[in-house]
């Protein structure tokens, strides 16, 4: 095997991560032939194909799922002694790593760090993405400081859960959609609605269309990228499942109606390690709490809104 390079596997990843090369340009700040270029560069140095290019994106394959698992954790490992270095001499306020799954990561932890910034200037977080349950084996790890996951189950022996709100799970419609303004939709209209899945693998995390019930989903679209996703809702050409704290990005043309039923909903919490709480992470708690309850408060009124259309 070649050389690989930094850039290269930051590439891959942020391909693998976005799910086109267009939209890891634009990420990176990149042009798309410079993406292209870089990640022939590591797929030349690997020997086998890391993504199949398709029309509407790009999805990894055997060998790239394999190589981006591992590059994740090489560059996370090589930012964390980047900043042990930094702290070296003492003098630098302590860092926070802390980490989300990527709906936290566009709106909860963006609210928070904004107001800590204004309240802490000197505070320093780094930030990571990634899916809860990688995220809870990395704190048990010692490779973060906090994690904001969605809680599926107790959390392991060593680490301490704080639920900070419950999210509704919403039905994004496109404005014009005749559920649109009915109240709360009773779950047996669901099943006969054209629905636009991140996946349609048996368990995955990606959220899609509602499975709670008896009947299977009618499946139109499957495509991974959120703003896809959303597209394809405003122009009418079905429906997608979206969590409550995403609910506030969403374009105007797209409405949200809540779902009757108990299980509509999800449980965000933050995991940190037990006796861990020193005062540079409690601070950032502390903004994460109130980011939470902001944002609560904001989505309720948002989903009654839309309902009211």
């Amino acid at each position: 095997m070649d050389d690989l390079s930094l850039i290269g596997l930051r590439t891959v990843c942020e391909v693998a991560r976005r799910g086109s090369f267009s939209a890891a340009a634009a990420a990176l700040g990149y042009t798309q032939s410079a993406v292209s270029r870089q990640v022939a560069l590591v797929e030349q140095a690997v020997g086998r194909t890391l993504f199949e290019r398709h029309a509407r994106g790009a999805q990894l394959t055997v060998a790239g799922e394999l190589v981006t698992r591992h590059a994740t954790s090489a560059l996370a490992e090589l930012q964390a002694a980047r900043l042990a270095l930094e702290d070296l001499d003492g003098r630098r306020q302590p860092r926070v790593r802390l980490a989300a799954f990527s709906t936290a990561m566009a709106t909860l932890v963006p609210d928070a760090l904004g107001a800590l910034a204004r309240e802490e200037p000197g505070a320093r977080v780094v930030l990571n993405e990634g899916i809860s349950e990688r995220l809870t084996d990395r704190l048990s790890a010692g490779r973060l400081d906090l994690a904001l996951i969605t809680v599926r189950a107790q959390p392991p022996e060593g680490l301490v859960l704080d639920v900070l709100l419950e999210d509704p799970l919403l039905i994004a419609l496109p404005r014009t959609h005749p559920l649109v303004g009915r109240g709360p939709i009773d779950p047996e209209l669901l099943y006969d609605q054209s629905w636009i899945v991140g996946s349609s693998e048996p368990g995955t995390t990606m959220l899609g269309a509602w499975t709670a019930g008896h009947r299977r989903p009618r499946v139109a679209y499957e495509v991974r990228d959120w703003t896809a996703k959303i597209g394809l809702v405003a122009s009418g050409l079905g429906v997608t499942m979206v969590p409550g704290c995403s609910a506030l990005t969403l374009p105007a043309s797209v409405a949200v109606a809540t779902i009757d039923h108990p299980a509509a909903s999800r449980t965000v919490g933050l995991l940190t390690r037990a006796g861990t709480r020193e005062p540079h992470v409690a601070a950032v708690i502390d903004a994460l709490q109130a980011s939470a309850q902001r944002l609560s408060s904001e989505v309720r009124r948002a989903s009654r809104g839309s309902q009211q259309a």
